[in-house]
């Protein structure tokens, strides 16, 4: 069985929920950053050093004596909760040998002051997101377009990935624990489901843009592993609701 810093921090998350350490906006332009900044406390709190951070790096928070990683993704709420744009990397539960994990965490789309407490946080392995490791994010360009063929197309890739809040049920208002069936959970935590995603039936393994018509199409081929299946646990600390995490069905 596998162990993990996510558990303390998930932990520790928690407890500063339950505590109310509010998120804070440094000013009203903070869009972005204060929700990191929170997480990064939360990681520190929980004993764990973390590499400097940096605009563009992934995931935003390296750990120091570990090899595991957290990418920090907040969202509005009310506001766009079904996915997430990811313009850094395709999501994966493994990164430069690292394993990865999401801290989601939805927070007031219009607070009236600059500091205001999480709505819910769900922490989840990379894997439940996409489960796989081989795939090199780049960004790449062509020369000679345009009348006189010195116009550059750059070709820089935006992935639009669901978000947990979307994928499953019993999670709002709760925080959450998602992690492979391999963790193994110390004391002071529950089981509250079983979560089981199955590979697609295809790959897109290529896509075309017609600059002509301003058309897009994917290249595709089967899924040697189609049908396979990857479960997941879904934990809470004691004393936390009971209430069971399952998958969504669209």
């Amino acid at each position: 069985m596998t162990t993990s810093t996510c558990f303390s921090v998930f932990k520790t998350c928690v407890d500063s929920i339950k505590s109310n350490t509010l998120v804070k906006k440094e000013s009203i332009h903070d869009k972005e950053f204060h929700f990191q900044n929170w997480c990064g406390e939360r990681i520190r709190d929980a004993g764990f050093n973390t590499d400097d951070v940096s605009r563009n790096k992934y995931p935003d928070y390296t750990l120091v004596d570990y090899p595991e990683g957290y990418e920090i993704k907040g969202l509005e709420y009310p506001g766009r909760e079904t996915n997430f744009d990811s313009n850094s990397n395709v999501p994966s539960g493994l990164h430069n040998g690292r394993a990865i994990f999401y801290i989601f965490g939805r927070y007031p789309k219009a607070p009236e002051d600059l500091e205001f407490p999480l709505v819910d946080l769900i922490i989840c392995h990379g894997d439940f997101l996409n489960a796989a490791h081989d795939y090199t994010h780049k960004n790449m360009h062509v020369n000679g377009f345009g009348t006189y063929g010195d116009i550059m197309i750059r070709d820089r890739k935006m992935y639009v990935v669901p978000t947990p809040f979307h994928l499953l049920d019993g999670v709002t208002g709760l925080p959450t624990l998602i992690v492979p069936n391999t963790y193994q959970a110390p004391d002071g935590f529950i089981n509250v489901g079983t979560i089981t995603r199955q590979e697609a039936a295809e790959l897109v393994i290529g896509y075309r843009f017609d600059l002509r018509k301003n058309v897009i199409s994917s290249e595709r081929i089967p899924n040697p592993h189609a049908g396979d299946s990857h479960v997941f646990t879904a934990w809470r600390c004691s004393g936390q609701p009971t209430t069971t995490v399952s998958f969504h069905m669209h």
